[in-house]
């Protein structure tokens, strides 16, 4: 065989772990995984399949080329192939396939805007052969366990003697799935993603092959004190109300009906509001529901599920999940969207639940499953002899923005490692307001409207950004937006700026640059090229109605419902995207270069790096400061701390 070049690939597999819940690299890991199916095409050429299940051999070249880094490795959702192969070759865990030649074909969909599968980017794209649609049944059937029946013979997994003709149709779906994705990279190839993104890509996969370890007794107690006061919890309420199950929202809304109290719901906004207005009896009663719905310690049983023999979790994170932006989304525990922690003795409230302290801990907190929720966090920590250095950019959005817009006043006021949201409410009222001195009550006023109100956002915004719970009242927002949109004119005048370059390139056909930013129209693509060179793509642009019958832009995408629809937006929506997308590269940025550190996890836009003992976290947050050579003018600053387990410093 000549000299190979690109590989596709597709395989499809057997494991008795459910993929789902735990990853792929928990899966891969079990005792039983096999992979069941190769098949793959060499340099564009006809597709092959090698049926393992029925004793066939990858060929000796192709095994030789898995694990040679000239040749490149082309699969959707590539890191599904490239973990599993790396279990195949007999690779220990922790020990992969090295990502540097893998290319990942769902990484050039989300690149430019289309769908997360492979099914929807071949039905966007009108391909010919489009992925089989019984593929979802049959992997049920070969590629997952089965229940024992007298009709089955008691068998816990179907093989292809068991049902021929279904393993004759899985074989073609295999192949098929091969064809779709050369198909879609043949489409594609006007539009490559560029080799730095592929360089990130690479990055991604490293640290999700590393993973982040967790303390392993401190989940398996947190589980066991969670299930124990669930437990006392229903107990005290069926004593309290008479319920056989006060856990189902039926039987209490019945309840509270029965003392006098309508209950539209019993969502946890909904319950805090009532629990102030209700009978002090009926206020414990809801109190100890809202303990009992508590759901966010189910965090520590997707971190058992994922953690592979050596405790770390790993495959946390989705490179390019969001694909309007390219920022990344999590995966199965969500480090995303952790619980932050307010408990001044989260060390000693760790410890107790760590050696299973049940009554200590009902003697000194009110609240066990708050307790276990705020302690999520800690239950990551880094191998024993080293430590965590956390480091996050201060106010990254908020200095993207200043900077694209030229806002000059707020670039001074980060040049001074000022407080932005103390000098937003004196730029918005006219007097100085200090953090904890002068005017500080109007601190609160100029943060929640630095979070909410950058992007065109309103009373609406403000008011899901919980600017009534916070103590502000209905009359005092529109005002506050007023405030806002008069000290921050320059901000203002960027979103409409935003906004005509856009409908410019959309309707005429012609490209503008502004402020560093390139808008064109190609092809049925909206393309907004970054200052790093980075694109953000949009799916046939088109100019629409909007609700108040103005004039929008539209473009198709992957909208609320989930569903594949027209989505309409306009500038500051476009500028939102952009800010983010931005903000993305800076972190990416500085994850190159601090990639010679152990970086195991990053939330949002901060760094979580496992090093040694000795390690320098004031160097750590300078690198990670440093402005990347195509922002020139942006004024960047990193902190962070040190600590043996994570948290929210």
């Amino acid at each position: 065989m000549a000299e190979i070049k690109n590989l596709e690939i597709d395989i499809e597999s057997f494991s008795d772990v459910d993929l789902t819940k735990c990853g792929v690299y928990k899966y891969a890991s079990a005792p039983d995984f096999e992979v069941i199916l190769f098949a793959y095409s060499v340099d564009g050429g006809p597709v092959w399949q090698v049926d393992l299940a029925c004793g066939e051999k990858i060929p000796a070249e192709i095994i030789a080329a898995l694990e040679d880094d000239t040749v490149t490795k082309w699969a959707f959702n590539a890191n599904f192939e490239r973990v599993c192969l790396s279990r195949y070759l007999g690779y220990p865990t922790g020990d992969y396939l090295m990502p540097d030649s893998w290319r990942c074909s769902m990484v050039w969909a989300a690149y430019l805007g289309l769908p997360l599968s492979l099914e929807g980017v071949g039905t966007v794209l009108g391909l010919e052969k489009q992925k089989l649609t019984e593929g979802k049944n049959l992997i049920k059937y070969f590629c997952q366990p089965c229940s024992p029946t007298k009709s089955n013979g008691g068998r816990t997994r179907n093989l292809p003697a068991d049902a021929p003709e279904k393993w004759e149709a899985f074989k073609t779906y295999n192949i098929r799935d091969v064809e779709v994705e050369m198909a879609i990279q043949a489409r594609l190839s006007n539009y490559p993603v560029p080799e730095s993104v592929w360089e990130e890509y690479h990055l991604d996969q490293e640290i999700n092959d590393r993973g982040i370890m967790i303390d392993r007794q401190l989940v398996d107690q947190a589980l066991l004190i969670d299930a124990q006061s669930k437990s006392d919890l229903k107990a005290r309420l069926q004593a309290m109300t008479g319920l056989d199950n006060p856990n189902s929202v039926q039987q209490l809304k019945s309840y509270l009906a029965d003392c006098g109290i309508e209950a539209d719901s019993l969502g946890k906004k909904e319950v805090a509001a009532m629990i102030k207005t209700v009978p002090g009896d009926i206020a414990e009663v809801l109190s100890l529901r809202l303990q009992l719905a508590k759901s966010s310690v189910k965090k520590y049983q997707a971190m058992r599920n994922s953690a592979c023999e050596d405790d770390r979790c790993r495959g946390m994170f989705f490179f390019y999940g969001a694909n309007r932006t390219g920022r990344f989304s999590g995966r199965i525990v969500q480090l995303q969207n952790l619980p932050q922690n307010h408990i001044p003795d989260l060390a000693e409230a760790r410890s107790l639940v760590k050696c299973g302290g049940y009554e200590a801990l009902e003697l000194l907190y009110e609240n066990i499953p708050e307790v276990l929720s705020e302690l999520i966090r800690t239950a990551f920590v880094p191998q024993p002899g080293y430590k965590f250095c956390v480091a996050d950019f201060s106010s990254i959005e908020a200095r993207v923005l200043s900077w694209l817009a030229g806002e000059r006043w707020r670039m001074e006021v980060f040049a001074g490692n000022g407080d932005i949201y103390c000098a937003s409410a004196s730029a918005m009222f006219g007097v100085p307001v200090e953090k904890h001195g002068r005017n500080a009550e109007l601190r609160q006023k100029g943060k929640i409207a630095e979070l909410a109100l950058g992007y065109s956002g309103s009373v609406g915004a403000l008011k899901s950004m919980g600017a009534l719970e916070m103590g502000l009242k209905e009359e005092e927002l529109q005002p506050l937006v007023d405030s806002w949109r008069t000290a921050n004119p320059n901000i203002v005048r960027f979103w409409w700026d935003v906004d005509r370059a856009v409908k410019k390139a959309v309707k005429q056909r012609e490209p503008s640059v502004l402020r560093g930013i390139r808008f064109e129209c190609r092809s049925g693509m909206l393309f907004i090229t970054l200052p790093s060179g980075r694109r953000l793509a949009y799916v046939k642009p088109r100019i629409g109605e909007n609700r108040f019958g103005g004039e929008s832009v539209t473009y198709e995408g992957v909208g609320g419902t989930k569903k594949w629809e027209r989505i309409e937006s306009y500038g500051p929506k476009f500028v939102e995207n952009i800010v983010q997308a931005i903000s993305r590269d800076i972190l990416c940025y500085a994850m190159g270069t601090l990639s010679h550190c152990r970086i195991c996890a990053h939330v949002h836009d901060e760094l979580i790096i496992e090093c040694r003992k000795d390690a320098s976290l004031d160097a750590i947050c300078e690198q990670m400061g440093r402005t990347p050579p195509w922002a020139e003018g942006l004024l960047l600053r990193a902190d962070g701390y040190e600590t043996q387990f994570y948290k929210k410093d």
